[in-house]
């Protein structure tokens, strides 16, 4: 029987949508563009992730409980495009990996480690697979090596390398998981922070830390309190400052969106109002629309 948790109303910061319909336009053209060259292009593969979330997010401005077709294709795009890059990285060296991206079939060659194949990219690629509910993508980037994202030659804090650890053990059922996620969560204090804004510590890349850790305890009530503070912490983040308050990056709070779609995949009924959980992609409500 789930539990049901409501949070606080949060309602999302405004955000200019008058120049939304010609930025869809054109970022709908540069994806698709983009998509039928990036896999021969070093110099676009960096970008074959960045510019369909973008467009993803770019259309929860004016969709913002993502109930349109358009806008769950684009969120399906990007999980698609994250997860297909990893997929290359760890294929074997001389060889190639078919992929499926916007209803079709990608050869995409094996790459090994390169710079824009991260801990943060990993991180949003399958922060995207646990919107998306797609087992498969999960457990494939639950089994990649954290090696290769530290050859990525990416400078990171050590906390990150245990997060993603964590996020891997918990998906994979290992025994160590909460281990990792105390040595993450211990590795956000300030005085062992070299790289990371604290600002952008505290407010964005800990919630989701957090949350995973009350979904483990099944811990409803406090899950609900959690995403509340997760929520306002998003908020104050991106209206810090007009430039924030004017970036796409800020309308849909993607850490606690996967940890929500996870409690309530897990039995923990997640009733929520604000925006920046956009209802649609909360509750998987284009279930079986497109084929993966």
């Amino acid at each position: 029987m789930r539990n049901p948790v409501t949070t606080a109303r949060i309602n999302r910061h405004e955000y200019p949508t008058n120049e939304v319909p010609d930025t869809l336009d054109a970022l709908g053209e540069t994806v698709d563009w983009l998509l039928d060259e990036f896999a021969d292009s070093p110099v676009l593969r960096p970008q074959a992730l960045s510019t369909p979330l973008a467009l993803a997010q770019q259309r929860c401005a004016i969709d913002p409980q993502a109930v349109k077709f358009e806008t769950w294709e684009a969120w399906v795009t990007a999980m698609q495009t994250g997860s297909a890059l990893f997929a290359a990285a760890t294929a074997p060296t001389g060889g190639t990996v078919t992929c499926r991206i916007k209803e079709r079939e990608r050869v995409l060659p094996a790459t090994g480690p390169e710079s824009h194949l991260n801990a943060g990219t990993w991180a949003t690629a399958f922060y995207l697979a646990m919107i998306c509910r797609d087992n498969d993508r999960l457990r494939r980037l639950a089994e990649v090596h954290v090696a290769l994202l530290r050859d990525s030659g990416a400078v990171f804090d050590e906390y990150v390398y245990s997060w993603v650890g964590a996020l891997q053990s918990f998906w994979l059922g290992r025994q160590d998981v909460g281990d990792k996620l105390v040595a993450a969560v211990d590795g956000t204090s300030p005085e062992t922070l070299r790289y990371t804004d604290a600002d952008l510590m505290s407010k964005i890349l800990y919630p989701p830390m957090i949350l995973l850790h009350r979904v483990i305890r099944r811990d409803a009530a406090e899950f609900g309190k959690a995403l509340a503070d997760a929520l306002r912490q998003h908020k104050t983040y991106w209206t810090a400052d007009e430039g924030r308050a004017t970036s796409a990056d800020g309308l849909v709070a993607l850490g606690p969106l996967a940890m929500a779609c996870l409690a309530r995949d897990q039995g923990i009924a997640v009733e929520v109002e604000p925006e920046y959980l956009p209802k649609a992609l909360l509750e998987y409500a284009w279930i079986g629309e497109i084929v993966y």
